[in-house]
Protein backbone atom coordinates (compact mmCIF):
# COMPACT_ATOMS: atom_id res chain seq x y z
CA UNK A 1 0.00 0.00 0.00
CA UNK A 2 1.39 3.08 -1.28
CA UNK A 3 2.06 6.31 1.47
CA UNK A 4 1.38 9.56 -0.55
CA UNK A 5 -2.13 9.71 -1.06
CA UNK A 6 -4.09 12.06 1.23
CA UNK A 7 -6.98 9.83 2.24
CA UNK A 8 -8.68 6.33 2.25
CA UNK A 9 -12.75 6.65 1.22
CA UNK A 10 -15.38 4.29 0.20
CA UNK A 11 -17.05 5.87 -3.23
CA UNK A 12 -20.22 4.91 -4.57
CA UNK A 13 -20.72 6.55 -8.07
CA UNK A 14 -24.54 7.64 -9.27
CA UNK A 15 -25.82 5.28 -11.82
CA UNK A 16 -26.29 7.05 -15.32
CA UNK A 17 -30.13 7.17 -14.96
CA UNK A 18 -29.20 9.77 -11.54
CA UNK A 19 -26.81 11.81 -13.32
CA UNK A 20 -23.61 9.69 -13.24
CA UNK A 21 -21.37 8.76 -15.51
CA UNK A 22 -21.97 6.82 -18.94
CA UNK A 23 -18.89 4.74 -19.53
CA UNK A 24 -16.79 3.21 -16.42
CA UNK A 25 -14.29 4.90 -14.32
CA UNK A 26 -10.80 4.22 -14.75
CA UNK A 27 -7.91 4.30 -11.55
CA UNK A 28 -6.25 7.79 -11.39
CA UNK A 29 -9.89 9.58 -12.47
CA UNK A 30 -9.34 13.08 -10.89
CA UNK A 31 -12.98 14.75 -10.32
CA UNK A 32 -12.97 17.80 -8.07
CA UNK A 33 -13.53 17.26 -4.28
CA UNK A 34 -16.45 18.87 -3.02
CA UNK A 35 -17.61 19.12 1.18
CA UNK A 36 -20.54 20.77 2.13
CA UNK A 37 -18.62 22.99 4.95
CA UNK A 38 -16.53 24.84 2.03
CA UNK A 39 -17.33 26.89 -1.52
CA UNK A 40 -13.60 25.63 -2.63
CA UNK A 41 -12.90 22.54 -4.80
CA UNK A 42 -9.74 20.98 -5.79
CA UNK A 43 -8.56 17.67 -7.80
CA UNK A 44 -8.99 14.69 -5.70
CA UNK A 45 -7.26 11.58 -7.98
CA UNK A 46 -8.68 8.17 -6.69
CA UNK A 47 -6.94 4.92 -7.20
CA UNK A 48 -9.17 2.10 -7.25
CA UNK A 49 -8.00 -0.33 -4.33
CA UNK A 50 -8.96 -4.13 -5.72
CA UNK A 51 -9.57 -2.97 -9.12
CA UNK A 52 -8.86 -0.51 -12.36
CA UNK A 53 -12.52 0.25 -13.31
CA UNK A 54 -15.52 1.49 -11.78
CA UNK A 55 -19.04 1.43 -13.53
CA UNK A 56 -21.91 3.73 -13.04
CA UNK A 57 -23.67 2.50 -9.89
CA UNK A 58 -20.68 0.69 -8.25
CA UNK A 59 -19.02 1.06 -4.97
CA UNK A 60 -15.42 0.70 -4.78
CA UNK A 61 -12.62 1.35 -1.78
CA UNK A 62 -10.05 4.03 -2.84
CA UNK A 63 -7.11 6.24 -2.28
CA UNK A 64 -7.88 9.59 -2.69
CA UNK A 65 -4.79 12.59 -3.28
CA UNK A 66 -5.64 16.23 -3.18
CA UNK A 67 -4.28 18.38 -5.66
CA UNK A 68 -4.50 21.19 -2.95
CA UNK A 69 -4.90 19.55 0.72
CA UNK A 70 -3.83 22.63 2.29
CA UNK A 71 -7.50 23.69 1.60
CA UNK A 72 -9.05 21.57 3.80
CA UNK A 73 -6.37 21.49 6.65
CA UNK A 74 -7.48 20.58 10.40
CA UNK A 75 -11.01 20.23 8.88
CA UNK A 76 -11.56 16.53 7.82
CA UNK A 77 -12.62 13.75 10.06
CA UNK A 78 -13.06 10.00 9.58
CA UNK A 79 -16.91 8.92 8.39
CA UNK A 80 -16.95 12.82 7.26
CA UNK A 81 -19.03 12.29 3.69
CA UNK A 82 -18.15 14.49 0.58
CA UNK A 83 -19.23 14.29 -3.42
CA UNK A 84 -17.42 14.31 -6.53
CA UNK A 85 -17.83 16.22 -8.99
CA UNK A 86 -17.58 17.30 -12.68
CA UNK A 87 -18.48 20.68 -13.24
CA UNK A 88 -22.12 20.91 -12.18
CA UNK A 89 -22.53 17.15 -12.42
CA UNK A 90 -22.81 15.30 -9.56
CA UNK A 91 -20.51 11.84 -10.64
CA UNK A 92 -20.58 10.25 -6.70
CA UNK A 93 -19.84 10.10 -3.09
CA UNK A 94 -18.09 9.64 -0.81
CA UNK A 95 -17.18 8.48 2.74
CA UNK A 96 -13.74 9.20 4.34
CA UNK A 97 -12.39 5.66 6.14
CA UNK A 98 -9.31 6.68 7.32
CA UNK A 99 -7.17 10.24 7.01
CA UNK A 100 -3.22 9.42 5.57
CA UNK A 101 -1.79 12.92 5.85
CA UNK A 102 -2.09 14.18 9.50
CA UNK A 103 -2.34 17.73 8.24
CA UNK A 104 -6.32 17.34 7.38
CA UNK A 105 -7.19 15.96 10.52
CA UNK A 106 -9.98 18.50 12.09
CA UNK A 107 -8.76 20.05 15.57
Amino acid sequence: MRNDFDFTAMLKYNTTEKGGQMTPAKSGYRPQIKFDFEESTTSGRQIFIGTDWVCPGENVKAEITLLFPEIFENKLFEGLEFKFIEGPKLIGTGKILQINNKILIKT
